[in-house]
């Protein structure tokens, strides 16, 4: 099934079929958000139900398309072994994050700077987005760095001990002649190590606010909702946040798949091998398409 859905995907324009369908879904969104606002203006009831809901919807379609949130989400669950509501909680805090981010440059453009709509889209598009894609390419670098050196480990118990010892040691257990493990158990390798890796994760993604979320906290500001606004910037963020999870589900599920019939250094050596092939394809996609944006 993952076969063919990558060759529908890639081979037979399938892809292509998903973003005209998304983008068709934004403009129509567009137009009922438009509206949506203008019944809110005028006190209409349920009016602000109504934008909350094209907010939602509008984020879901614009999360359906091509974006850099579900390359970091799908990326990062593949690299790492993350327990699959982690992720999703990293998925939906980077999606509400990316909201605020537009919160942030909206007002503060429209506030502080007194820019108008062309200059505040086109810092997001010539600044934040090439930003967002070298964060990007920077944290796959990072995750390809950190598979190289896991599988470097791997390799490290059996030289060691043929050196000095004349023996292995195998899976996480202590070695029996220094005392020392020379490689991290299952349950440590499968730890996010620190808070850096959310942070990594949800600033690449954070990095570039959402353009819908944009033109919705421009609309309400120009009508005097700013309010209104704030709560359908995070709709969108939420709407979002739909697909991005259901990213990291499937890609934590393939992980599982990959890694659940091994034991010891050969499972050690899979998860290396998942997160520095991750980390390569998430790097060298980011790199390429920041380039084109410099």
């Amino acid at each position: 099934m993952l076969a063919a859905a990558a060759v529908w995907l890639w081979g037979m324009g399938g892809a292509a079929e998903v973003a005209r369908w998304a983008a068709e879904g934004q403009r129509e969104a567009q137009g009922l958000l438009a509206r949506a606002l203008r019944a809110l203006r005028g006190g209409e009831p349920g009016a602000l139900a109504a934008l909350l809901g094209l907010c939602f919807a509008y984020g879901f379609f614009h999360a359906a398309g091509p974006g850099h949130g579900k390359m970091v989400i799908g990326g990062y669950g593949v690299a790492r072994r993350v327990p699959v509501l982690r992720l999703a909680g990293l998925a939906i805090a980077a999606s509400l994050a990316q909201a605020m981010t537009a919160v942030v440059l909206v007002y503060g453009g429209i506030g502080l700077l007194s820019w108008g709509r062309a200059q505040l889209v086109g810092v997001a598009e010539d600044v934040f987005a090439p930003l967002s894609y070298v964060f990007v390419a920077a944290l796959g670098g990072w995750l390809a760095v950190r598979g190289a050196r896991g599988l470097w480990r791997t390799r490290r118990p059996a030289h060691h001990a043929g050196a000095d010892h004349g023996t292995h040691s195998h899976g996480d257990a202590p070695c029996g002649h220094c005392g020392h493990r020379h490689a991290p158990s299952l349950s440590e390798a499968a730890e996010v190590r620190s808070l850096r890796d959310a942070v990594a994760v949800i600033a690449a993604i954070a990095a570039r606010p959402c353009t819908g979320a944009m033109f919705v906290l421009i609309l309400t500001w120009q009508m005097g909702l700013t309010m209104a606004g704030v709560a359908g910037a995070l709709a969108i963020g939420i709407g979002t946040a739909t697909v991005t999870v259901a990213v990291g589900v499937a890609a934590a599920t393939l992980r599982e798949g990959a890694v659940m019939r091994m034991q010891g250094n050969a499972a050690l050596r899979m998860m290396s091998t998942l997160e520095l092939m991750a980390g390569l394809v998430v790097g060298l996609l980011a790199a390429q398409v920041a380039l084109t944006l410099i």
